[in-house]
């Protein structure tokens, strides 16, 4: 079974339509015994930083994602899922992210020349080739909507990169824990590779 975390993300119900389509069980929740007993679980997220945060620690979401993290289950973070693993962003001053990995979300320049958010497919490079890419070649295109991006402390979690006027980290891996800027249920087939391999883990 895959849990959704439900705290009233924006695209929470094409996540839950890309992981039925490739026939898993699926359940959007916020019930802790559920999350803790599935076998992955999946944090989407579309809007902002603070609020994110706000509500998850409303909904008290923010202990039960740590403890799914610490028992070994697969989690995968997408778009906003991702940066809320970090510990802080530009966009929300002062408001504390899960901080299940070191980095601060940093603002896309609007000097770049291009226009942010940025909303649109642009290709991978693999940093350090994670499980998520299997049969997934180098320079695929995804689908990206975002004004911020990931400054990672640690290099060496990141398993694919791509260029928006600055490195965008695109995505992460280390142990049981996933996360994508990008976003695979709206990313076509190579999306739904992406989602299987996770199934896969």
């Amino acid at each position: 079974m895959v849990a959704i975390l439900d705290y009233d993300a924006g695209n929470i119900k094409s996540v839950e339509k890309a992981f039925r389509y490739l026939g898993a069980d699926v359940v959007t929740t916020r019930d802790e015994k559920e999350i803790l007993s599935a076998d992955h679980v999946v944090l989407p997220g579309v809007g902002s930083f603070g609020d994110a945060m706000a509500k998850l620690n409303e909904y008290g979401l923010v202990d039960v994602i740590k403890k799914t993290v610490e028992s070994g289950i697969p989690f995968l973070g997408i778009c906003l899922g991702l940066q809320l693993m970090f510990d802080s962003s530009d966009e929300s001053e002062g408001v504390k992210g899960l901080g299940i990995f070191r980095g601060k979300i940093r603002k896309i320049p609007a000097d770049s020349g291009l226009k942010v958010p940025q909303i649109g497919w642009n290709d991978l490079s693999y940093a350090n080739k994670g499980r998520l890419f299997k049969d997934v070649p180098e320079h695929s295109y995804v689908y990206f909507v975002h004004s911020y991006y990931l400054d990672a402390e640690d290099k060496g979690i990141v398993t694919a990169t791509t260029d928006y006027g600055v490195r965008v980290e695109a995505s992460v891996e280390k142990d049981n824990v996933f996360a994508c800027q990008f976003h695979p249920e709206k990313s076509s087939e190579v999306g739904m590779q992406i989602l299987k391999n996770f199934l896969e883990v």
